[in-house]
Order: structure tokens, then C-alpha cells, then sequence
């Protein structure tokens, strides 16, 4: 390392660290907290979700489940049904199994070591650095979106983030960065100032304390980092959903293969690799399907659209009013009103909201 690049990473640190002693403002419930499983909590719910969004998930957590003893013990549909509209859903399976898993092998006491908390189910690298200097003040530094936005436009780092040599150039940076013996205080100071500051857009470069050896303020363009790789297309998927109703009964499932949305209820369904035409419904296995339920399609309905990281989803929504009750494997009936007590995918519940059915029956 020259000189240049040394006097460049100690400006770095000592007006990063004098930033958040006096200009840091930015309040969060788990701020500054040293409890490790709500730490654990509000970093396993702020994985892949903005904070804006994940904050009245975590109120709401904290709120029902105040140790991580009442969140192994709760009934698991309740807690997905908490989860409901966060997505990711194997985030919950895996915070209900962590949960189970400390309540009772560890006598409910969370793990205080790095090595013990990247064992956990649902933890990696990222989460077990914060939950370790956060909690524990270890020395791992934090590496999330907003930090690699700040090393990248401040060092001028123009490797793919997303590609196997930007993150491990990242993470090693970031860890010879690190005050270690300030690592919680140091963790969250560029954290926050990635937020506040070097936001992803509109970054405040002109009254930014690190524009005086900012790379991509002096040299080039905030716009220009962080870089990634080209984006892959998304998948499409077409989902027709079926609403069999018997005498204020409908059928509903619980997924069960490892797929999105996996222990999430949903409707009977067909689901197709293109969009669904009146034609396309008329080979042998949806026929048959249909025939089942003894429905004839005339129409197709429109389909609503969800975005998922890599897939889009297609789902429509169709009423099957049953003379008699039919059976489809790992379906059951349930009764109308006690439906919203289950956790359905965000597309369903939302359809399921616009229809009321709890004022059916």
C-alpha cells in the first residue's frame, strides 16, 4: 500500500467515525441495542427488504414474540401469517428453525461467538458480522448494500460487485478498514452513512465530509458505482388459480417442495410456461384438471403481476362454485371465515383481501 492509498483510507475512518459522532441523527428501534436476538431479529428481516418496510414487521415481532423462547414456541402458521407480504419466505422457516434450535440446545441463550452465529440456519457471512459486532463488539466488519456503495464510489472500485472477485475484494477492504476496537460503532457509522449520504440516488456529494478524496466525486460520477454484472432476465411463470367452494368450504394447500413461497397456502392451480390461451387449456392433463372440477373455460381472466428477485409471476384467479365436494391430493377444506388466519403468497392475499371473504358465509 503507497502512501497515497494510506493517507486515503485514514481520512476514510477518522471522518467517517467523526460524521457519526456528531452528525449521525438516523433512529431505529434495534440501534444501539446489544440484545442479540432482536439484533438476529431486525437482521434476518431486513435481509432483501428495505428498512421502511421491515420496521413494522419488527415492532410487530418484538411485540408477539418478546424472547426468542416465545418465538420458538408460537404455532408456525401464526408466524408466517406474520410474515406475510416480507417475501422470502424461507427467511421465516429458517428464523422459526434457529428459534427451535437455541430455545432448545442452547437453554435460549444466543450464541456470542462468530463461529456459533454463522452456524445458525438462515445466517451467512453478513448477518453473523453484524449480529458479532453489534451485540458482541467483535471485530468482523459489515458488508451490505450501502457499505459496498460507499467503498466503491469513495475508492473508485469499478469490479462487479455481484461477481465472486468483487465481493471478496469488498469484504477485505471493509475488514482492513474496520476500527476494530470501535467495530459496533464503526459498523453502523458507515452503514448509516451509506443511507443518509451516499444514497443510491441524489447522493449530498457537495456537503459530503469524504468528498475531499472521493474517488467518484473527484474523478468520474457517483452515478457510475457501485458496478455490477449484466442482469439476468426473469423467469416468467403463469399461474391459474382455482377457488373450489362447497358450502362455504374451499380448498386450499400447504407448498411443500422447495420452490418459492414454500410453506405458504395456496389454491388448486395450473400452471403453464407461457401465457395461457383457450387452446393451450385443451390438452389431455389440464382438461382433466378441469374436468375434475367440473369447469369449462370460456374466458381467461387477467392476470395480476408479482416480481420476485429472478422469476415473474402471472396469477389469475378463477371462482368454482362445487355441487359436491371433490378431492385433490394434499388439499383439505377449509371454512370461508377462517381463511385470512392462513399465510398465503402476497399475490393471493391480496386477491383474497379484494374479495372479503370473510363476509361470505
Amino acid at each position: 500500500m503507497d502512501v497515497k492509498e494510506k493517507t486515503a483510507r485514514l481520512f476514510f475512518v477518522s471522518t467517517l467515525m467523526d460524521w457519526n459522532q456528531n452528525q449521525n441523527d438516523r433512529s431505529m428501534p434495534w440501534k444501539g441495542i446489544k440484545d442479540p436476538y432482536k439484533i438476529w431479529l431486525s437482521e434476518i428481516i431486513l435481509q432483501q427488504t428495505r428498512v421502511e418496510q421491515g420496521l413494522a414487521y419488527y415492532n410487530n415481532f418484538v411485540k408477539k414474540y418478546p424472547t426468542i423462547s416465545d418465538l420458538a414456541n408460537a404455532n408456525e402458521n401464526e408466524v408466517f401469517k406474520n410474515w406475510e407480504g416480507l417475501g422470502y419466505y424461507s427467511r421465516c422457516k429458517n428464523l422459526i428453525v434457529t428459534a427451535q434450535f437455541i430455545s432448545n440446545e442452547k437453554s435460549g441463550v444466543f450464541p456470542n461467538t462468530y463461529e456459533e452465529i454463522i452456524s445458525l440456519k438462515g445466517v451467512g457471512p453478513y448477518t453473523a458480522a453484524a449480529i458479532s459486532s453489534f451485540a458482541f463488539n467483535l471485530p468482523h466488519a459489515v458488508v451490505d448494500g450501502n457499505v459496498m456503495r460507499v467503498l466503491t464510489r469513495f475508492f473508485g472500485i469499478d469490479t462487479p460487485i455481484d461477481s465472486t472477485e468483487g465481493r471478496y475484494l469488498l469484504n477485505e477492504l471493509a475488514q482492513n478498514l474496520l476500527d476494530k476496537k470501535k467495530a459496533n460503532k464503526y459498523n453502523q457509522a458507515i452503514m448509516d452513512f451509506g443511507a443518509m449520504v451516499c444514497k443510491p440516488k441524489q447522493p449530498n456529494c457537495k456537503t459530503c465530509l469524504l468528498s475531499p478524496k472521493c474517488h467518484s466525486f473527484n474523478y468520474s460520477s457517483p452515478d457510475e458505482f457501485p458496478k455490477k454484472s449484466k442482469a439476468k432476465s426473469k423467469t416468467n411463470r403463469w399461474l391459474m388459480y382455482f377457488l373450489p367452494i362447497y358450502k362455504n368450504q374451499i380448498l386450499v394447500g400447504k407448498r411443500q417442495q422447495k420452490d418459492i413461497w414454500e410453506n405458504l397456502y395456496e389454491f388448486p392451480k395450473l400452471e403453464l410456461n407461457e401465457q395461457p390461451t383457450l387452446e393451450l387449456l385443451k390438452n389431455a392433463e389440464h382438461d382433466n384438471f378441469l374436468k375434475k372440477m367440473g369447469l369449462t373455460i370460456s374466458e381467461i381472466p387477467l392476470f395480476q403481476v408479482q416480481l420476485l428477485t429472478h422469476q415473474k409471476i402471472h396469477a389469475c384467479f378463477i371462482d368454482v362454485g362445487l355441487n359436491k365436494k371433490i378431492q385433490i391430493d394434499q388439499f383439505e377444506y377449509v371454512n370461508l371465515k377462517g381463511i385470512k388466519k392462513l399465510p398465503f403468497p402476497k399475490i393471493i392475499a391480496a386477491f383474497i383481501q379484494s374479495k372479503n371473504f370473510q363476509k361470505t358465509g
